[in-house]
């Protein structure tokens, strides 16, 4: 392909985004767990409209590269899914060449107007839906939303995230590994920890301490 660590042009795209907006820090962080680790994500950072249509490119080509190009429906969690399925089924909907749809849950149903726990595009039974969320630290959310999803019969056919951490979990298995064994479906990520740092590493935007300091941790 021609780009540093194998990346994807829609890969690289996301990488420099996220080191222009400091959404992925490298350095010394005390995590909300207490964990120390050699680096942050945090995709609150990206608040402008151009910020978002090459997220959702990094979505779409997840979505094309490991989900395929028949997905229906790209479903995004409320509240933090919501921008992030409208980008990414945007984004898809030019990759595939065919209409996408994308869909929501309320936090609260409602009990007036159309009604319904959902906005947005239909799911019946089959529909073949791709799950979007921002960044996996326990799984939560996304245990959250397929407990919701499940009693539609919909094909879930995978779970697209920004960056996986490759956060090492209690047990060695990271939240991704689990959600993976839970659901039997696949997790996987515009960018992972690991390829953002041989690829960083490849341009010279970082030093190699740095990247030793990230293989210890993830090794742990």
């Amino acid at each position: 392909m021609g780009h540093p660590a194998g990346l994807s042009p829609a890969q690289r795209a996301f990488l420099d985004l996220l080191v222009a907006r400091q959404a992925l820090k490298f350095g010394d962080f005390t995590l909300k767990s207490g964990r120390k680790s050699p680096y942050f994500v945090n995709t609150g950072c990206f608040n402008q409209g151009g910020d978002l249509s090459r997220l959702g490119r990094a979505y779409a080509d997840a979505m094309h590269r490991h989900l395929g190009s028949d997905i229906q429906v790209v479903f995004g969690p409320a509240y933090k899914g919501i921008p992030l399925a409208l980008a990414a089924a945007q984004a898809y909907e030019e990759l595939v060449g065919r209409p996408v749809g994308w869909a929501f849950d309320r936090k609260e149903a409602k009990d007036h107007g159309d009604g319904g726990g959902f906005v947005g595009a239909a799911m019946a039974p089959g529909t073949r839906v791709a799950l979007v969320d921002d960044v996996i630290t326990a799984g939560t959310a996304v245990r959250e939303t397929m407990a919701k999803l499940v009693p539609l019969r919909l094909d879930v056919r995978g779970v697209v995230v920004a960056v996986d951490r490759e956060e090492p979990g209690p047990g060695g298995v990271s939240a991704i590994g689990e959600l993976r064994t839970a659901f039997g479906i696949p997790v996987v990520a515009g960018i992972t920890i690991t390829e953002a740092a041989d690829a960083l590493v490849a341009d010279g935007r970082m030093d190699a301490q740095q990247r030793q300091a990230i293989s210890r941790y993830l090794g742990r």
